[in-house]
C-alpha cells in the first residue's frame, strides 16, 4: 500500500531527520582530544525550590534540608542543600562539557567540606588529571566552590570514546 503524503509531511520528516542527526552526531571530546590540565566549570544558584524538588525526586526528606526550625538546632543554624546536589552539578560538567556527551561516568569519590545554603551559588569545576589511552579512561579532579570556598572535593573516572576510524 502506498504511503499517503499529507500537507506538512515534508516539514515534519525534515524536522525528525534534523533531530535524529543532531542527537546522533552530538559528541563531546574524544580521548585523543583531551590533555592533562583541561578544565571546565558550571555555575548554579541553589534555590529553595531546587532543594524541595531534589527532596521530592530522591525521597531524601532529612529535616536539615526542609525544616527551618529543625535546621536552626543543628551546627549549620539554617537549612542546607543536599550534598548530592553539588555532586549533580559535577555530573553536569562531566556529561555536557568535559569530557561531554558520549562519555560514561564510572566512578566518583567525593568529600563534602562545607555546607551549601539556600541562595548560594555553587561553581562545579572539573580538571583532567590523567588519561589512560589503552583503556579509554580519564581521571578528573572534581570540585565545588561557593565564593571561592571549597565545599566538595573529589575525583571522577570516565570512559571516553576514541575517535572513529
Amino acid at each position: 500500500m502506498p504511503i499517503m503524503l499529507t500537507h506538512g509531511f515534508h516539514e515534519e520528516l525534515m524536522r525528525q531527520l534534523f533531530m535524529e542527526q543532531h542527537v546522533t552526531n552530538q559528541h563531546g571530546y574524544y580521548l585523543e582530544d583531551l590533555t592533562v590540565g583541561m578544565t571546565s566549570s558550571f555555575e548554579k544558584r541553589i534555590t529553595e525550590k531546587h532543594i524541595q524538588d531534589f527532596a521530592a525526586v530522591t525521597g531524601d526528606t532529612n529535616p536539615v534540608h526542609l525544616d527551618a526550625d529543625y535546621a536552626a538546632t543543628t551546627p549549620f543554624k539554617a537549612r542546607i542543600a543536599h550534598g548530592m546536589m553539588s555532586a549533580g552539578l559535577i555530573s553536569t560538567v562531566l556529561g555536557t562539557q568535559l569530557p561531554g556527551p558520549g562519555c560514561i561516568y564510572l566512578d566518583q569519590q567525593i568529600k563534602f567540606r562545607a555546607a551549601v545554603y539556600i541562595n548560594d551559588t555553587v561553581v562545579a569545576t572539573v580538571t583532567v588529571e590523567e588519561i589512560n589511552e589503552r583503556r579509554g579512561r580519564v581521571s578528573l579532579k572534581t570540585q565545588c566552590f561557593v565564593n571561592s570556598k571549597l565545599v566538595a572535593d573529589g575525583t571522577a573516572s570516565m570512559m571516553v570514546d576514541k575517535k572513529p576510524i
